[in-house]
């Protein structure tokens, strides 16, 4: 990879974060009135996941949250995002807060502000409690009222101290996997229930907004997390710009529809006519959807390359999602997923910083005016110590590097891109991969839980600390 002639540098206001997720780091989950979440059942389900492994203990981090954040700091992060565990806070989805739980949260947010690093917090992360889920989960309306009452107790508890508020993270993962192939919680493979599922996810977070706003003082920043693919058709011929443009409905436009612009694509609407007939979409929804965002996360990893093919029933998908014998792609068998070339992760996902850049400036032109911050990105790798316990991983370094100037190309080109965040801050449980797949920048020993800071950790430490990239090589 060829150097930059001068430095990349960012703007001085630029956050440099790394992110977690609760289930994946947590444990202690029967611990101070928490009860099981979709994830837990699952996990515990023989068959969905790797080895049977599941995040009963993960990282232990609800024990070690004090150490984590002293590494944050000494690794010179300057934001840190991670979420709440709505069973942790409400173990039964409904009804008042556990405080022993919010404390939880109000001990880490405190530790973090102590060392002046700014908390994002995200409220989903694809942890639904279990009761919830039994009463018909997300493809039920009810879920997404439950989720406004569950985010106005956790804005009314930590509202004074966090500015940063991501509503959902990644909502296409808890439709389409969840309930449409079925290789994430609660596992269901329903068509109409994972279209059902988006819908009553756009109206929980337009909801969550409100009650956020309603809660929290005006200074405040609400946003939400897409896991937004960047589609790339196989050939320009009408057929694969066809096929392209009805993944990125399912992958984009049925939530960015919504939240940015009031109404769901036609396009989508009409492939998926066969499946489901949109009555669940009542009148004043797209309004409660539509609420006015602060800013806008995006999450990238690979793009996505399709071409047309010819109808023939739910198949196993090589699209990056796991493999199931059902689609996560409602209405979309007459798609085919191509593998992308280039180099790959541990994955098997294609390293391509040029998705990234094309992601940032399509939602610059998607949302003008609305600040961006890219909330996931990052590598998996098989990360192993050396007989001295240091952990180097260039191929991450590169990785980043990779990423980061891409993100930075983007500001330069007239995006307002806030910051980014490393994914992941440590290893952690890489939900149906179990423990096998390492996305962290710190390396965990999962018989001892010692962590170590990886290479790729001092590399990015050095860029926080001084706003510019070090040259490959460099820790």
């Amino acid at each position: 990879m060829p150097e930059p002639v001068t430095p990349v540098t960012f703007p001085p206001a630029f956050l440099w974060g790394a992110a977690t997720s609760a289930y994946q780091i947590e444990g202690a989950v029967r611990e101070d009135g928490r009860t099981p979440s979709i994830w837990d059942t699952f996990s515990h389900t023989p068959g969905r996941t790797a080895g049977g492994e599941h995040g009963d203990i993960a990282v232990d981090h609800y024990h070690r949250y004090r150490d984590d954040v002293a590494l944050m700091a000494d690794l010179g992060l300057t934001a840190y995002r991670f979420s709440v565990s709505w069973s942790r806070v409400q173990p039964t989805g409904r009804g008042p807060a556990v405080q022993v739980g919010l404390d939880f949260y109000r001990r880490l947010v405190d530790e973090l502000l102590a060392v002046g690093i700014k908390p994002a917090l995200t409220l989903y992360h694809w942890d639904l409690p279990q009761e919830l889920e039994d009463a018909g989960g997300w493809p039920e309306r009810d879920t997404a009222y439950r989720f406004a009452e569950y985010a106005q107790i956790v804005g009314e508890a930590l509202g004074d101290r966090v500015e940063q508020w991501i509503t959902l993270n990644e909502p296409w993962c808890s439709a389409f996997l969840g309930y449409g192939s079925g290789v994430h919680a609660p596992g269901r493979t329903d068509a109409a229930a994972s279209l059902k599922a988006a819908h009553h996810l756009n109206l929980a977070h337009g909801l969550a907004t409100s009650a956020l706003r309603s809660a929290m003082p005006a200074r405040n920043s609400i946003a939400v997390s897409l896991n937004s693919s960047v589609v790339r058709p196989a050939s320009q011929s009408p057929e694969d710009m066809a096929a392209a443009r009805k993944i990125d409905d399912l992958a984009n436009g049925v939530f960015h529809g919504p939240m940015l612009h009031g109404s769901y694509p036609q396009s989508l609407l009409d492939a998926t006519r066969s499946i489901t007939d949109w009555s669940y979409v009542l009148d004043g929804d797209l309004t409660r959807i539509h609420q006015p965002l602060d800013a806008l996360g995006l999450n990238y990893y690979t793009p996505t390359l399709v071409a047309a093919a010819e109808p023939s029933g739910p198949a196993p998908r090589a699209d990056g999602h796991g493999v199931s014998a059902f689609s996560p792609w409602p209405g979309a068998d007459d798609v085919a997923f191509l593998q992308t070339p280039g180099e790959r992760t541990e994955m098997g996902w294609t390293i391509d910083p040029t998705g990234l850049y094309d992601l940032i400036l399509r939602y610059t032109r998607e949302a003008p005016g609305l600040p961006l911050y890219v909330t996931e990105n990052g590598a998996a790798y098989d990360d192993k110590p050396d007989p001295e316990g240091n952990v180097h991983d260039p191929e991450r370094i590169a990785y980043l590097h990779g990423h980061l100037s891409a993100v930075r190309r983007a500001i330069a080109d007239g995006a307002d891109v806030r910051g980014y965040y490393l994914w992941s801050l440590m290893d952690n449980f890489e939900w149906a991969y179990g423990y096998g797949k390492r996305f962290g920048a710190v390396y965990v020993d999962y018989a001892t839980l010692a962590r170590t800071p990886k290479s790729s950790a001092r590399w990015y430490g050095e860029a926080a600390r001084t706003g510019a990239l070090p040259t490959v090589g460099e820790a």
